[in-house]
């Protein structure tokens, strides 16, 4: 979650931003909107807002339900210090008639489509709603406007397409940001230089399916050209992506990643299952040997690589037999970074309507026992970095203690991997932080590093 609020006479505007970092793109849009438009300004603390946005994530009933929670508490202030409540984001786009239903003291929605309406919402310029959503499905591409960051330098995210086209059954995404639909080149290199003058020190390429960037303009290898283009025209010391799907993969992106030391060595690259059963049930390309084999492919070209995944447990039709392939998939594969979710069933998605569904607990055992076996494959992948150096990007104070700087090296991305905790050689950092630095490895846990500033 980030929180981001604005101060001035007029309104004092805060924002409460969930869910993934495509999202917050959007409301740093909606920020820079405000900023460019209205006599509104920023504060730091909810406590003192005249206005109150939430910008909701709707991927997932958890995330959902922590979208509709945020609300609920913002509204249960209305009166008592906030004077307007306003509802954005992918919730928005899918409930707005629910949400208005149910919750009347939000003043104003502001769909997808509509992200430059805010300034109507937050002053109530608009009677009672900003942006009405005609649509389910957004259709809009923003480019070219500005931006307010809402996460300080050290890194910033640079939306590179909007939608998504992928047939897979178990998600709802499409139904909220609608098809998939590319930026320009020339557009997201500008967009690039405004965040490097601003101070950003790593650029992060998101979308819902990023590896596809660039079919829908008629370019062969997108994402690789692009990459190209950011690389020529920009000086950020670390530019990656995030994510890849299996079915769009270039290889030229990878031949690339190797011989280029500024674009990172990593890629996240959701897989969502191993076995072709289950696969086939996802409507996602792929088997075990297949991935066997692009796995294999992509620590060839790129030996360096830093893999992260993310798996599904209990979607409807996986048996033992399937976990198990699946359990046996992971331990051949040592990712570095892994993630897995139980599946859960999204209104007017196909896989809401499969038989077969393993229970809740069968699920959640499951996971429990990937995950157990992914944290002692990230403590030894972690272990052999011990001694080594890195060039690491030193972000700030540790959150848990003031007597440890926390960052990042290269294998780990940004809000999603673990940490690099620093407790040395803190003298040799620059007094302003966030800045790059050598540090030394000396101790490693499952998914935190520790090591000692050097250079």
């Amino acid at each position: 979650m980030t929180e981001l609020l604005l101060e001035k006479p007029l309104r004092r505007v805060g924002m409460i931003s969930l869910g993934c970092p495509k999202n917050l793109v959007d409301a740093e849009i909606m920020l820079g909107q405000l900023r460019a438009e209205s006599d509104v300004a920023i504060t730091n603390d909810l406590e003192e807002a005249d206005v109150v946005i939430v910008n909701t994530c709707g991927f997932i009933d958890a995330a959902k339900q922590e979208s509709i929670d945020t609300i609920l508490e913002i509204a249960d202030r209305k009166g008592k210090g906030v004077e307007r409540l306003i509802v954005t984001g992918c919730m928005v786009q899918k409930y707005r008639g629910e949400l208005q239903e149910s919750i009347p003291e939000i003043d104003a929605f502001v769909g997808l489509d509509h992200l430059e309406k805010i300034t109507s919402a937050v002053t109530g310029l608009a009677e009672d709603d900003a942006a009405p959503v005609k649509r389910k499905m957004s259709v809009r591409l923003y480019e070219d406007l500005p931006r307010v960051l809402t996460q300080g330098t050290a890194h910033a995210y640079l939306k590179v397409s909007e939608g998504c086209s992928n047939p897979c059954t178990f998600c709802a995404i499409p139904q909220m940001r609608g098809k998939f639909r590319s930026r320009g080149i020339a557009s997201l290199v500008r967009e690039a230089q405004q965040l490097q003058q601003q101070g950003v020190l790593e650029l992060c390429l998101v979308a819902q399916d990023t590896t596809r960037y660039g079919e829908d303009l008629g370019l062969k290898h997108g994402l690789t050209e692009l990459t190209q283009a950011l690389l020529a025209d920009t000086d950020f010391r670390w530019i990656r992506f995030l994510y890849a799907y299996p079915g769009s993969l270039d290889w030229t992106l990878f031949e690339l990643m190797g011989r280029e030391p500024r674009f990172a060595s990593y890629c996240d690259i959701p897989l969502q299952h191993a076995t072709a059963n289950v696969l086939g049930r996802m409507r996602r390309p792929g088997s075990t040997n297949e991935y066997r084999d692009m796995v294999k492919r992509m620590r060839d070209l790129v030996p360096d690589l830093s893999l992260r995944t993310t798996f599904i447990t209990g979607h409807p039709g996986e048996t033992a037999k399937d976990f198990g392939e699946l359990y046996d998939f992971v331990n051949w594969a040592q990712f570095d970074q892994m993630g897995a979710f139980v599946y859960s069933p999204e209104d007017h998605t196909i896989a809401a309507r499969m038989d077969d569904l393993p229970t809740r607990k069968t699920a959640e055992r499951r996971r429990a026992k990937l995950m157990e076996l992914q944290q002692s494959i990230s403590r030894s992948r972690n272990e052999a970095k011990v001694g080594q150096t890195f060039e690491a990007l030193i972000t700030g104070v540790c959150e848990e203690t003031e007597h440890l700087l926390e960052g990042r090296i290269i294998g780990q991305a940004p809000e999603i991997d673990g940490r690099l905790l620093v407790n040395d050689g803190l003298e040799l950092l620059p007094r302003d932080l966030p800045a790059f630095a050598k540090v030394e490895i000396s101790d490693a846990h499952p998914y935190d590093l520790v090591g000692a500033v050097v250079g």
